[in-house]
């Protein structure tokens, strides 16, 4: 739960970050993430590992999503699918993390923030990781 927690908050700062180019304060993120009644515990060192890595790799990371993509070009993905993709896309290429397990957190979180119902991300983002991990396990 720590980790998912962790993709979760990495999420909300490089949103932030990909529309303003401004970093995200963290005291913010830690209120936005208090409001609820429990404690939404995370590993800081992964979610660190997460925001650095994806924006220090931002230019690979996104010709290796460019290159994966069919029929769509990455200013057509939405904010949010764009930044689980740069994310699972980081993990993939930079961490020793199971593929399944990448693939299958990203895709819970694209359920829960990104879904509508004349759209399914799910589906779309699924292809797309699976695209990705053959681009990276074949070092391209």
């Amino acid at each position: 739960m720590k980790r998912t927690m962790s993709r979760l908050r990495a999420l909300l700062n490089l949103y932030n970050y990909d529309l303003t180019q401004d970093e995200v304060e963290e005291t913010y993120l830690d209120n936005l993430f208090n409001e609820s009644d429990e404690k939404l515990e995370y590993d800081i060192d992964f979610y660190n590992e997460l925001v650095n890595g994806v924006k220090n790799h931002l230019k690979d990371i996104d010709k290796i999503i460019a290159v994966s993509l069919k029929k769509y070009s990455l200013d057509q993905l939405s904010y949010v699918d764009r930044n689980l993709i740069r994310i699972a896309t980081y993990e993939l290429k930079y961490t020793k993390t199971s593929k399944n397990i990448i693939i299958n957190e990203i895709l819970d979180l694209s359920h829960e923030y990104s879904e509508t119902d004349k759209f399914s991300s799910v589906k779309f983002n699924n292809a797309l990781l699976e695209n990705i991990a053959l681009k990276v396990e074949n070092g391209k």
